[in-house]
């Protein structure tokens, strides 16, 4: 059977990764205010950027509709779907409801949706992984089990560099948000075995909440030879490179990757914002 994989647009490759892995990526939207963004490879980050950091609005997203993952799924018999965790997203759902549609008009197709419970280069990996299983000539169902097993054993953290969204987006008070940027607080994120993003730690600074952010990779992580860790940034490779080097340094993972994050990272993370899943 021909298989394909499918991602929603916060999959996040580099060049490598989509030559090998050819993703269907299905775009979400971003709407800032009055503006409309199709998270498509015609997206230009930087400019995604200014337009959040101008406007006093926070950003908001909307998911692809099953239509659009209806669409994605022909071309091939059998098809991995990974998307955003559905703790943050309706793109699961959609993806889902896709698959009942798709199966409707072709009982013989195999489709199978996983839900990252996370975002941005945790996709990334699940789709190495299921091409690392497809490559063994292992069956459809086969590699849902063990991709399953990969998603729960998975760990996601993340630093903020700004709070200007979390402040637009009401999670944190205005006042509190204000303090906060003055003492240069940096809140190093996660995301729990149920895909929720929660507030791990406060550090003051950035240099403290990067070294941190290694201790708690070195804490967390187990088995590192037989995985890879995947390091995902908005506008600031050089500070992934940083980390990249650090991981390889001190820690025996497999492979570390790099990818730039695209629209719905950004929304998520904002510029400086360092996502690394393992």
């Amino acid at each position: 059977m021909e298989y394909k994989i499918v991602g929603d647009s916060c999959f996040d490759t580099n060049r490598e990764i989509q030559e090998s892995l050819s993703p269907q990526i299905v775009p979400l939207t971003i709407q800032v205010g009055d503006v409309s963004i199709r998270d498509d490879e015609n997206l230009d980050t930087l400019e995604l950027i200014k337009i959040i950091k101008e406007s006093p609005k926070a950003p908001k997203t909307a998911s692809p509709s099953p239509l659009d993952y209806v669409k994605a799924y022909e071309g091939a018999q059998g098809v991995f779907a990974v998307t955003l965790s559905s703790k943050l997203s309706s793109s699961y759902s959609s993806a889902q409801l896709a698959k009942e549609m798709a199966l409707e008009n072709d009982n013989d197709k195999f489709i199978h949706v996983f839900d990252s419970k996370s975002a941005t280069i945790a996709e990334t990996l699940i789709g190495l992984k299921i091409k690392e299983l497809l490559d063994q000539n292992l069956e459809g169902g086969e590699i849902v089990q063990r991709v399953e097993q990969y998603i729960g054993g998975m760990k996601t953290l993340f630093i903020l560099e700004s709070l200007d969204t979390l402040i637009k987006a009401g999670r944190i008070s205005r006042i509190a948000g204000i303090i906060g940027t003055a003492l240069s607080i940096k809140p190093i994120m996660g995301a729990d075995e149920h895909g929720n993003i929660y507030l791990v730690e406060k550090a003051r600074g950035s240099k403290k909440a990067f070294k941190r952010l290694v201790e708690l990779i070195g804490e967390s992580a187990v088995n590192m030879e037989g995985k890879i860790i995947g390091i995902s940034h908005v506008n600031c490779l050089e500070k992934a490179e940083s980390l990249k080097v650090q991981m390889q340094e001190n820690f025996s993972f497999k492979d570390v990757v790099i990818v730039e994050g695209k629209g719905i990272t950004t929304v998520y993370a904002g510029e400086g914002g360092i996502v690394v899943a393992f």
